[in-house]
């Protein structure tokens, strides 16, 4: 029948003997594999930590920028409302004298249609003829 091969022993108690040395082999051998993953996992879980570090600083630097525009805008925005408001009061002061001078005139305009409104105003006239000059009325 078949024979065993020249490595293989047939006694049972030697297989033991040599099973139990390659379980000892094969514990060193795992716990230098089980050392090994442990090592590739702390590795692998550092490169995510400095991973998720530079994500987190670019995140950071993106918030940083928003910012940045944001106050940029508000500074902006401040600067024209600023210069609005400004004009604005230029313009109120400007419109509020021009109201006055119109004021002025307009009650000027009306005293000429009053009862002696002409004679006042050739009174007035008379200021602005130059001396010896001839002046001439049309009645």
């Amino acid at each position: 029948m078949a024979q065993p091969l020249p490595n293989q022993n047939p006694t049972p108690s030697r297989r033991n003997k040599s099973s139990s040395r390659r379980t000892g082999r094969v514990s060193k051998k795992l716990k230098t594999q089980r050392v090994d993953y442990a090592t590739l996992a702390s590795s692998l879980q550092l490169e995510e930590e400095s991973r998720e570090f530079i994500y987190s600083l670019i995140a950071a630097l993106m918030k940083l920028g928003l910012l940045s525009i944001g106050i940029a805008s508000l500074l902006n925005l401040g600067f024209a409302s600023h210069q609005r408001i400004r004009r604005n009061m230029e313009l109120t002061s400007l419109v509020r004298s021009e109201t006055l001078k119109y004021k002025k005139l307009h009650l000027r305009f009306d005293s000429l249609f009053t009862i002696g409104g002409r004679n006042r105003f050739i009174e007035e006239q008379g200021q602005w003829i130059m001396p010896n000059s001839i002046r001439v009325i049309w009645r």
